[in-house]
């Protein structure tokens, strides 16, 4: 697999195809898994790493789906390149950042990924555009069938599936959905949203998972409980929170339009001009000025630039990424100029292509 490749095309998840995708951006199921022959990943000498990794590769590539699988050696990756695809949303920060024997299976849509040696031996994951939780479960679903069918998970009657870290054991998936909330963030309502979740023991974390940033009024929503209940249980419960405050955004949106038109045109007005016409720009200004841009694309107040190039700006002008789009290593200011570079040619592009 070519990374290169990658910042010429933009997953599945970045095109703002599927359902309700002016609010959410993606929908993700997780799977934590281990083999029953080997020690939990914190036991693991890395000689038996590297026996993990060397069973897993071949059967992850010849998995009997209708697009095979590519594999990454990620430990034999550059420091710019794991951090390019946990950009991506590829890989987790943790797995980056571990030493030894691993890698990852990908498709070329981005929607599926099969970590090795992350906090477990295994984690699946498959993401999709939009509120999408039924189809990424008949995906996830079956791809755990076919590598149970090919290797011996650890599995308790009593617990269910045994994993490194306690939360995660009995189903061992994490249910979430990325949601973009400029409006609620905008008139302050979001604290009474983090409030109704905490009570029902659902997370909120940023846009990388857990311990980032809510970046851009982006805010991922999860399940935290995993034992007790069904996989379908827990993808229910994140079911029927999830259109409430799509629905909460959507009226506080439309309040913000009927009480203030001109004032919110004039938000977005400033935010597309600057991105437009900015030198030099920080990644969390870049961030910011982003999310009101969304908002006003979504909400018709700026014509001519489609919500996939969009979606794909907040993407690409993370450091890793530009990085790899100027072919090397760049300092900081070296990044913020080349970040302005980049939002002026995009927009231009699509200006010129409306």
């Amino acid at each position: 697999m070519n990374l290169d490749a990658f910042t010429r095309t933009s997953g599945e998840w970045l095109r703002g195809i599927g359902p309700d995708s002016d609010i959410v951006m993606s929908s993700r199921i997780r799977l934590a898994r281990n083999l029953a022959q080997f020690p939990f990943i914190n036991r693991c000498t890395e000689s038996t790493l590297g026996e993990i990794e060397q069973l897993m590769r071949p059967i992850i590539t010849s998995l009997p789906m209708q697009e095979k699988l590519s594999y990454l050696n990620v430990n034999q990756l550059s420091n710019l390149d794991r951090q390019f695809i946990v950009e991506r949303q590829l890989i987790s920060r943790e797995h980056a950042e571990r030493s030894g024997p691993r890698g990852v299976g990908l498709d070329n849509e981005e929607n599926i990924g099969i970590m090795v040696n992350e906090e477990d031996h295994l984690r699946l994951q498959v993401l999709r555009s939009g509120f999408s939780l039924d189809e990424c479960w008949d995906t996830i679903n079956r791809i755990d069938d076919l590598l149970e069918s090919e290797v011996t998970y650890a599995f308790s009657e009593e617990f269910g599936y045994l994993t490194a870290c306690p939360t995660n054991v009995g189903t061992g998936i994490r249910v979430s959905v990325m949601l973009h909330l400029p409006a609620l963030v905008i008139t302050k309502e979001i604290q009474k949203v983090f409030q109704a979740l905490q009570k029902i023991n659902l997370a909120v974390r940023g846009l990388y998972g857990e311990g980032s940033q809510a970046m851009g009024d982006f805010y991922q929503i999860s399940n935290q409980v995993t034992l007790g209940q069904t996989e379908h249980q827990l993808i229910d419960s994140i079911k029927e929170v999830v259109p409430n405050i799509i629905s909460y955004e959507r009226r506080v949106r439309n309040s913000l339009l009927k009480e203030n038109r001109q004032g919110l045109h004039d938000q977005v007005s400033r935010a597309f001009g600057i991105l437009s016409t900015a030198q030099t720009i920080s990644s969390e200004e870049t961030m910011h000025l982003l999310s009101s841009v969304r908002m006003g694309v979504n909400l018709g107040l700026i014509e001519g630039l489609p919500i996939s190039t969009v979606n794909e700006m907040f993407i690409f002008t993370q450091p890793a990424h530009l990085q790899k789009l100027q072919g090397g290593e760049l300092e900081s200011s070296e990044r913020n100029a080349a970040r302005a570079n980049y939002l002026r040619q995009r927009i231009s592009d699509a200006s010129s292509s409306s």
